[in-house]
């Protein structure tokens, strides 16, 4: 509703006519005009004031303006300039015409007038000046190109009966503040004026006239198009936007939503985002693009809701001729705009059934299509169409649509890069891990790997190593850093461990080597300028024994592991920690625990339970938690562990996990003898061992097993020191036989000469078993050999 003024309401004819044609309001300026008394005409026709018997058209738009004849109450003619605006409905209102004219427009004023004065001064913006009864006196011809009147006809009006609309209102209030109070006051407001077909910015600065005494005579209003400079800010704050908004994350999939995403609605009504795809080029897009072009759809959004004017859906390959648009600026390399109808983009809908129907139900009218490009190659393209918006793309939006694409093309390159490199360093990892876990008597394993959300894969290992007397190595490791250098290093180390394990080293004795190691690799990596330390690294090794159920346990600056013994409650081993690898000449310690059959051991690196967004901890906590009071089998006690340790979202380090179930072998399965130091009393060792083969029902390798035991304690007597013991073992689908004593001498594998006398029993023991090898104890040694109890093919 229109502002209520205490001033002179007679200086202006006004009315208003509902849509039916009704006089709803007449006011003391109309009687004056035509002599009518408002109860005389209100509620009846208005087109009975019209002289002569024409019947009136209505206006075609919002604003009209023209003289008419209409009819004195006396019954003459009198001619009437009048401005009409149609208002929508509002506040409950129905809507309806403002019909007025003013009443002294035409009237010269006195040249001493001060308004006058300040009417007339020069100013390079539209200026008007209104009295002290908020009626125009004086505008300039700024002022009159912007309300598309002249001087003469609007003179006499208010400002609420110039424009018409609502933000008239507010900028007559806004005068009617200055004229009372006497302070400048500034309004800003977005409104079509005159003949404009686009609403356009406006400052208007309104400042109080006064005379010499400082009484307030009216009100000058100074409006400013700003209307560019908004729309300049807006561009600078898209831009702005999109710097922030887009490459959050390396994921090509994502940075491509979140370039669609910025641009609508801020510069289109429906954005698609198509890739080239690297399936058809190899790893890198191609130099040279032609059509017809293959693009794969990654990301695309609309202003409305579900995207009904998508017809690629995300994911789906398609084909673009060299008619559309997406062809049309990958090939030439630029942006290309076009509008509906045009020749080019008809002839691409032609052949495009369903994008044509698409586009003519939404009513698509303005297509630009801008390449991504970026570091000198061609990735994709970005589409942008209009539809809801009634104006196509200007010079100015093709330069905002570049830049924003321009940024975003080098975050998608840059995560296309990092997609490549990560997919390189996953592939190396995971061909240095263990593709499958050994099946051992003496333990049953799973293991799980996952790389970081953000870093990519790092160095993080594990692996089952059989080792002799049915023993098996457990081992975990962690190499500092992420990539391709971490992963490289990782199978360096995992490889140095599988050597160093062959030849049954103790797990303090085995850290030692591969401490050194690291040492060297540090040293050759020349990244820290010599000094020790710049390739750093964690382990855990164990062994465990099923025989003994005996575990030996050694670490290198690596989280402890956790064991839960058969129905008991889990808890984190004790251990030395022992110093991180790389640091050179500290010593590890390890530590030997008693199994019980059946117990789990976990053995992970820090990315399971570190998390520097939960307190100290908590990791730990979570860990104990998820292997409480469960029976599961391995596989689904590591995929439990994962689920409830890791933070959801992403996990900001690699994970390595092996989970293993210890087994026990029954003392019926081992045969023990002491060997005396006489050559002679070898025959009945070996008749002990034949005997106990039967027993086992072995007969099938009694030959092969007697041979062999006979060259070991043989060689033992001969070339060992007492005490000498024998041990025979019984696997699954395998015999072992052990031959122990006090020398620390490794025997070596020779060829004996054609006259030698000797030299020939380890051949023949490496002929006759699977395999064989020594070890050293802290007592000594042990001679060992497999033989295979599978039948020959």
């Amino acid at each position: 509703m229109s502002p209520v003024y205490p001033f002179d309401d007679t200086a202006t004819a006004r009315a208003v006519i509902g849509d039916d044609g009704t006089l709803v309001e007449w006011n003391e300026g109309a009687r004056r005009l035509l002599g009518h008394p408002a109860a005389e005409v209100v509620g009846r026709p208005a087109a009975r004031l019209l002289a002569g018997d024409g019947t009136p058209t209505a206006p075609a738009g919002p604003r009209w303006d023209g003289t008419v004849e209409l009819r004195h109450r006396d019954g003459r003619a009198v001619p009437v300039w009048l401005l009409a605006h149609r208002r929508p409905p509002r506040d409950g209102r129905p809507g309806d015409w403002l019909v007025v004219t003013p009443l002294t427009g035409g009237a010269p004023d006195p040249t001493d007038d001060l308004l006058a004065t300040a009417a007339l001064t020069q100013s390079p913006c539209a200026v008007a000046v209104y009295d002290d009864r908020l009626r125009l006196r004086h505008m300039n011809d700024a002022m009159a190109g912007v309300l598309g009147l002249s001087q003469e006809r609007a003179r006499g009006l208010r400002l609420s009966e110039i424009g018409g609309k609502p933000q008239s209102d507010e900028l007559e209030a806004a005068l009617l503040d200055v004229l009372t109070t006497g302070r400048a006051q500034d309004v800003h407001t977005h409104t079509r004026t005159g003949g404009e077909k686009q609403a356009h910015a406006w400052l208007a600065r309104m400042a109080p006239v006064t005379d010499g005494d400082g009484r307030v005579r009216g009100v000058c209003l100074a409006a400013h198009d700003f209307t560019e400079i908004l729309q300049a800010r807006e561009r600078l704050q898209l831009v702005n936007e999109a710097s922030m908004r887009i490459g959050t994350t390396l994921d090509v999939t994502r940075t491509a939503q979140e370039l669609a995403d910025v641009c609508v609605p801020a510069l289109a009504d429906f954005v698609s985002i198509d890739l080239l795809d690297p399936r058809g080029h190899g790893s890198e897009p191609p130099r040279r693009i032609t059509a017809p072009v293959t693009l794969r759809r990654v990301a695309h959004r609309s202003v409305l809701p579900g995207g009904p004017e998508v017809v690629t859906p995300a994911g789906r390959v398609a084909v673009y001729p060299q008619s559309s648009p997406q062809a049309g600026s990958l090939t030439s390399g630029r942006t290309v705009v076009g509008s509906v109808p045009s020749e080019r983009l008809t002839r691409w809908l032609a052949t495009e059934s369903a994008r044509a129907r698409r586009a003519l139900e939404h009513g698509v009218h303005s297509v630009m299509s801008v390449p991504i490009r970026a570091r000198g190659l061609t990735l994709g393209v970005a589409v942008l169409s209009r539809h809801r918006r009634h104006d196509p793309f200007t010079a100015d939006d093709v330069l905002l649509a570049e830049e924003v694409t321009a940024r975003a093309a080098v975050c998608i390159d840059n995560a296309r890069r990092y997609s490549r490199e990560r997919d390189t360093a996953i592939a190396l990892q995971r061909s240095l891990l263990p593709r499958t876990l050994p099946h051992t008597s003496a333990v049953q394993a799973a293991s799980r790997y996952l790389p970081a959300a953000r870093a990519g894969v790092g160095g993080d290992w594990f692996d089952v190593i059989p080792l002799s007397g049915m023993r098996v190595a457990m081992v975990v490791g962690d190499v500092v850093g992420h990539g391709i250098q971490a992963s490289a290093t990782m199978g360096r180390l995992r490889t140095a461990v599988r050597t160093l394990a062959d030849i049954d080293l103790a797990p303090d004795e085995l850290l030692t080597h591969l401490d050194d190691l690291v040492v060297r690799l540090s040293e050759e990596s020349g990244d820290s300028d010599g000094d020790v330390g710049a390739v750093g690294a964690t382990c855990l090794y164990a062994v465990y024994d099923p025989v003994s159920r005996r575990c030996t346990v050694a670490r290198a600056g690596h989280p402890p592991p956790v064991l839960v013994p058969p129905g008991g409650t889990p808890r984190q081993l004790d251990l030395p920690a022992g110093p991180p690898l790389g640091l050179g000449g500290l010593p590890f310690e390890s530590a030997d625990v008693q199994l019980s059959e059946g117990t789990v051991l976990a053995l992970y690196t820090n990315g399971l339970i570190d998390n520097r967004e939960r307190e100290a901890g908590a990791g730990q906590r979570l860990l104990l938690e998820a292997l409480t009071g469960r029976g599961d089998s391995l596989d689904e006690t590591c995929d439990r562990i994962l689920g409830r340790v890791l933070p959801p979202g992403g996990i900001p380090d690699d994970v390595a996990l092996l989970v293993a179930r210890t087994r026990g072998l029954p003392a019926s399965q081992v045969a023990s003898w002491d060997v005396p130091a006489d050559p002679a009393l070898v025959a009945p060792i070996r008749k002990d061992a034949v005997d106990q083969l039967d027993a086992w029902a072995l007969n099938g390798v009694s030959f092969t097993a007697e041979l062999v035991v006979s060259e070991l304690v043989t060689n033992a007597i001969r070339y060992g020191a007492h005490p000498i013991r024998l041990r025979l073992i019984h696997g699954a689908g395998t015999l072992i036989c052990e031959v122990s004593d006090a020398s620390h001498t490794a025997p070596h594998l020779r060829r004996a000469k054609t006259w030698d006398e000797g030299g020939r029993g380890l051949l023949l023991v490496a002929q006759l078993t699977q395999r064989w090898g020594s070890r050293h104890t802290m007592e000594g040694k042990t001679i060992w050999a497999e033989l295979s109890l599978a039948e020959p093919e």
